[in-house]
């Protein structure tokens, strides 16, 4: 029978070790080009499309969901994911790979069944967290309101 102490010498002799510094600035870099990228597409559109910012805004998201879903479709972003580690999932690209990813995983199963049911298999939890801490901070605003504090 082994201990404890001996278990946990065993296992950190067999674990595999991480380059923290490699992955770390891996990582960064790779989010903020995918930010920079937002970016420039925002000041993009800002000098050459006569919309306010918000409208700027939600084109620049809606871009940004569109290249992140298509290089998931295409099977460039799992590259980058493998690469990049956390640093593809921060940005709006990275929710538009959760989504896209099952649907494609499980589109043989039917519309419905499969890439309807499956899409949301991983974003739906946060979906419905962001929805519910957004009607719950409303509802404080309009408390708040309501008093007049």
């Amino acid at each position: 029978m082994i201990d404890a102490k001996s278990y946990s010498a065993i296992v950190k002799e067999a674990t595999p070790r991480t380059q923290e510094a490699r992955t770390l600035f891996t990582a960064f870099c790779v989010g903020g080009l995918i930010c920079m990228i937002g970016q420039a597409f925002s000041d993009v559109y800002t000098a050459f499309v006569p919309l306010d910012e918000k409208s700027i805004s939600a084109l620049t998201g809606m871009t940004m969901i569109f290249i992140g879903s298509l290089l998931t479709g295409i099977g460039v972003y799992d590259k980058i994911g493998y690469y990049a580690g956390a640093g593809s999932i921060v940005p709006i690209t990275g929710f538009a790979n959760s989504i896209v990813s099952p649907a494609m995983e499980f589109h043989n199963e039917g519309i419905v069944f499969g890439l309807m049911a499956r899409m949301f298999g991983i974003a739906g939890p946060i979906i419905v967290s962001g929805v519910c801490a957004s009607v719950a901070v409303g509802f404080i605003y309009f408390v708040i309101g309501a008093v007049g504090l």
